[in-house]
């Protein structure tokens, strides 16, 4: 499909790629690794045509699309809403569509039915109708929705200004305009970065059955292994390519390595070994004829590079936790409103000594606010306890934000370390790759890894009891996310980890709190366990959430405290929904008949009718549209209420 050829990139005098050559297939699923400047964010922008190789070329097929979303992008104070802007993305159907309804405004304004103009006119918009229904022009509105609403808004968030979000959620727009497209080739710039865990899977579903091809960056370990089955890597100007996914791509990787090292110490041994014999008979006219093929055999040699193996990374472990009181954290119908948006509603929660535990839910379901009112930074409504003798240690999501001073990073925890320790912070710092003059460096300057290392740095000053961290790993490499989580799983106190890191959870906790509609429910087991049973309830929810919000709160109402009253009410909700069902298929009759009638008058139509006849006729096929999803969607609800009896 898209062919890269023989090309070389250079920044600065130094070589980033030597001619590298592959191709990129019908359906490929790739995921180009690499260690951090290798330049896996510069071929994709090559490949999309946004930067120019020095050497070599990029041959795409005639016709070909491809969509590429950057790891960063820069916002415009967009005015539409974020259905308008999303909409966007069809901007050739809209296009199509407007030009029929100008076709439309020029028949109805026209009274030469006979005329070879007005006959023109009428051929234009039959086939501009069939374009409109190829490129499937009457579901965009669905569509636009259907993966806004995948993509973790809210249905109440479509109708709002696109400027009142933050980067994090116009990076979502971007993505489901670009998803929304279609092209032939996606390329995707760690796309997972402000997914939440449920957006994540919505769309590794969707690029599973999406029919062209994926070259994808992420430091993602389990996004990587769902959606690729090809690993490309970059390293030392080369390409390696491997028809595996990501995890078993490590491996090869390490077999191959250890051929590298093992052929590289070959060919230093023989250098050594002929430099030596050179020198030793450089000198003698009996040796001179085997001296200048020895030095020619060196001038041929190719010398054999090796990947080095980045050891560096962080590696620590947290003090021993001080012993607290078996209840470490305990709320008593905790809640939390901002203005009239109410996010917790009478949270009943208790996490004891020991337990390591994970907040899990869409963004904006509270999480973050459950972790700013433990750490006491914002007021709510209700009782919080914190059990006694509980020390907190709190990392937050917005750290690299947080840390904006003058400081330098060793003044940072010069100023709060005490004791013995402050005689091993350069060795502290060291350990979390700060050396030489980086530990002189601003804390206003620093990356947002360099500022998430540090942070957690922060953490070893002093010995917690309970550790919150709201999104450590979101700045991390694979190496050091790996490094934190051994040290996490040694930790001997109790966790609570906000995170939609699906690898790095798994085997770290054993208790899931999942945030959703102002209130949290407890799973017990891995990240795992809860994924798989969460994942079928999760893609209906997701496929026909459009008219749920007409139907009557669905709650789960246990058989045995059932009371009278309340089982009447139930009844109730389920003959309202029996009610809505009934009607919906009265209505679908009602539209198969008229559009039926209307098939028959267009059979034989009179010319000067027609354009009222075919807006008429769009119209009928586009409410049965909506009204057959309208059906599909009380029918679930409905089963979900009988579920209950």
């Amino acid at each position: 499909m898209i062919s890269i050829n023989q090309v070389t990139v250079q920044f600065s005098g130094q070589e980033l790629f030597r001619e590298i050559s592959f191709v990129i297939n019908h359906g490929d699923r790739i995921g180009l690794v690499g260690k951090n400047g290798a330049g896996k964010s510069t071929l994709l922008k090559i490949i999309a045509g946004i930067e120019t190789p020095q050497k070599g070329e990029i041959v795409f097929p005639s016709g070909i699309t491809v969509g590429y979303l950057p790891q960063e992008l820069v916002y415009s104070d967009s005015k539409k809403t974020v259905f308008e802007e999303t909409l966007s993305a069809f901007s050739d159907i809209l296009n199509v569509e407007n030009e029929i309804s100008f076709i439309n405004d020029q028949l109805s304004r026209r009274e030469d039915y006979h005329s070879d103009e007005y006959s023109q006119l009428l051929h234009r918009l039959t086939l501009l109708n069939e374009r409109f229904s190829v490129l499937g022009g009457t579901n965009i509105d669905a569509d636009v929705e259907k993966f806004l609403l995948g993509l973790g808004f809210l249905r109440t968030d479509l109708k709002r200004c696109v400027s009142e979000f933050s980067g994090g959620w116009r990076m979502r727009i971007e993505l489901a305009k670009l998803l929304l497209k279609r092209p032939d080739v996606f390329l995707l710039d760690e796309p997972t970065n402000h997914l939440d865990i449920e957006s994540i899977q919505w769309l590794e579903d969707f690029l599973e059955t999406y029919a062209g091809a994926v070259v994808l960056v992420s430091h993602d370990k389990a996004f990587l292994d769902n959606v690729t089955f090809r690993t490309v890597e970059i390293s030392l100007g080369k390409i390696y390519d491997y028809k595996v996914s990501y995890s078993d791509f490590v491996k090869l990787r390490n077999e191959r390595r250890e051929q590298q090292v093992a052929a590289f110490e070959n060919q230093q041994k023989f250098i050594k070994e002929t430099v030596d014999f050179i020198e030793k008979f450089r000198y003698k006219p009996t040796k001179a004829v085997q001296v200048q093929s020895r030095i020619k055999q060196l001038e041929k040699i190719e010398p054999i590079e090796i990947d080095v193996e980045d050891n560096s990374a962080v590696h620590f472990r947290f003090p021993p936790a001080p012993r607290s009181g078996t209840i470490v954290v305990e709320t008593i119908d905790l809640s939390k409103s901002y203005g009239h948006l109410t996010v917790l509603k009478n949270i009943n929660l208790i996490i004891e000594r020991g337990e390591k535990v994970a907040f899990v839910g869409r963004n904006g379901e509270g999480k973050t606010t459950l972790s700013r009112i433990i750490m006491k930074e914002i007021d709510f409504d209700g009782e919080l306890k914190i059990g006694h003798n509980v020390q907190i240690g709190y990392f937050a999501q917005n750290q690299d934000e947080i840390m904006r001073g003058n400081k330098t990073v060793f003044q940072t925890l010069d100023d709060i370390a005490v004791g013995d320790i402050r005689k091993e912070l350069r060795n502290m710092l060291g350990s979390f790759l700060f050396s030489g003059e980086d530990i002189d460096k601003r804390v206003s300057i620093l990356s947002g890894g360099e500022k998430s290392r540090l942070a957690l740095a922060k953490l070893l000053l002093e010995p917690y009891s309970l550790l919150v961290l709201d999104e450590p790993t979101n700045h991390l490499d694979m190496r050091s996310k790996e490094i934190l989580k051994q040290a996490l799983q040694q930790y001997d106190g109790t966790l609570i980890i906000v995170s939609h890191d699906r690898d790095f959870l798994d085997g770290l906790v054993s208790k899931i709190y999942e945030f959703k509609n102002q209130g949290i429910r407890q799973h017990l087991g891995g990240i795992y366990d809860f994924l798989r049973r969460k994942k079928i309830q999760n893609l209906q929810e997701l496929e026909y959430k459009e008219k749920m919000s007409k139907m009557p709160k669905i709650e789960v109402i246990s058989e045995n405290k059932l009371q009278y009253t309340e089982r009447k009410e139930f009844e109730k909700r389920i003959r309202k929904a029996k009610n809505f069902v009934s009607q919906s298929e009265e209505k679908i009759a009602e539209l198969e008949k008229s559009i039926k009638l209307m098939e028959q008058k267009m059979s034989n139509p009179d010319v000067a009718k027609i354009n009222s006849l075919l807006i008429e006729y769009q119209e009928l096929k586009k409410n049965l549209s909506l009204e057959m999803g309208n059906w599909e969607n009380l029918t679930l609800a409905l089963e979900e209420l009988e579920k209950q009896k």
